[in-house]
């Protein structure tokens, strides 16, 4: 009985000895740049893996979010180029082989914008009439009529609106449990989101607001803003994140986060798709922004605090929302919600 107790008294240690030997051998592994280090795009970062002299790797993979970019069979350092990369956290992985088996250790960088925005500013060129009921969400410009989807339950309405009027010509309603969201053309079908739970995806017939399907919608944190760039749809989600989803399912394909030179512009809403370009409303700010849809870059901010001063808006009204672009006749068109005008206006480099 004695000797059925002597053994694994004697394997224990050299297993211990064994594990800790290992474990040494990972806490030896050291790769750099120091995880949260910080770069503007353009710049190369240098990537290092340092390992104990007396380790002798057969090979090193070098991973970029789990995509293979370089390998190397020595510690020489590795230069990782960021001129076309998304911005914001990117992960980089070291996997070390040797004998068959791996050792693998993990840093993050954070890509930022190249150059600060250019700043812009504005010229009002034309001023219509905006219906003061409407909470803007989502707001087109097609065929010569504005299309708008606003926002608050049991006042939630897709509207095709009279530009010269600013009266509503045809009117879809959204049944009162759902707050809506921002909207999108697609051919002759008009897509609209919901704000909170429910969330989903309305399609709409373009020509009779007829209800085509509903669709559960679970991308992001929440349902804000939509635009279309003929190919793709994109949508914000009360964060720095664009979502991409197809323009047929509505599931997600991919995703850009936006930043400047500084850091993340969260609260991204409306969107619209200008010529090759996202122009977005920062919620509960004066300041649109314009995006690099590729990178997720902020390229230009313009200031329209004094279109329409917040010591005369009206009791009712709120903040700037709402970005309409005529392709044809180069129009620009920006409103807020519940706001008594919608402008037509221009920016201006300052």
């Amino acid at each position: 009985m004695k000797n059925n107790f002597i053994l694994p008294l004697i394997a224990i240690p050299a297993l211990i000895f064994s594990c800790n030997k290992n474990n040494k051998q990972e806490a030896a592994l050291a790769l750099s740049p120091e995880a949260g280090a910080s770069y503007k795009q353009g710049q190369h970062v240098a990537i290092k893996l340092s390992y104990p002299a007396d380790l002798k790797p057969d090979s090193i993979v070098y991973l970029l979010d789990s995509a293979i970019f370089a390998s190397k069979k020595d510690s020489s350092i590795i230069s990782l180029k960021t001129d076309t990369l998304p911005l914001g956290p990117r992960a980089i992985t070291a996997k070390l082989y040797q004998g068959g088996k791996s050792q693998d250790i993990t840093t993050n960088i954070v890509l930022l914008a190249a150059k600060a925005p250019e700043q812009y500013t504005y010229r009002v060129e034309k001023v219509y009439p905006h219906d003061t009921s409407s909470y803007t969400e989502g707001l087109l410009y097609q065929d010569g009529y504005l299309y708008e989807s606003t926002g608050q339950p049991g006042h939630s309405v897709l509207r095709k609106v009279n530009l010269s009027t600013g009266k509503a010509v045809q009117e879809a309603k959204l049944d009162t449990q759902y707050f809506g969201e921002g909207s999108a053309i697609i051919g002759n079908k008009i897509i609209m989101l919901t704000y909170k739970d429910p969330r989903v995806v309305f399609v709409f017939d373009k020509n009779t607001f007829k209800l085509l399907n509903t669709f559960p919608y679970h991308v992001g944190v929440e349902g804000w803003g939509l635009t279309f760039d003929g190919k793709k749809l994109y949508t914000d989600d009360s964060t720095n994140r664009i979502w991409f989803l197809d323009k047929d399912t509505y599931r997600q394909t991919g995703y850009i986060d936006v930043y400047d030179n500084k850091g993340p512009i969260d609260s991204i809403n409306e969107l619209e798709y200008i010529d090759g370009k996202l122009y977005a409303n920062i919620w509960e700010t004066n300041n649109i922004i314009v995006i690099d849809p590729k990178t997720g870059a902020v390229l230009e901010k313009i200031d329209l605090t004094d279109l329409y001063p917040q010591s005369k808006r009206t009791l009712t009204a709120d903040v700037l929302n709402g970005i309409a672009w005529d392709a044809q006749g180069k129009r620009l068109f920006v409103t807020g919600k519940k706001w008594p005008h919608l402008y037509q206006v221009k920016f201006i480099k300052k």
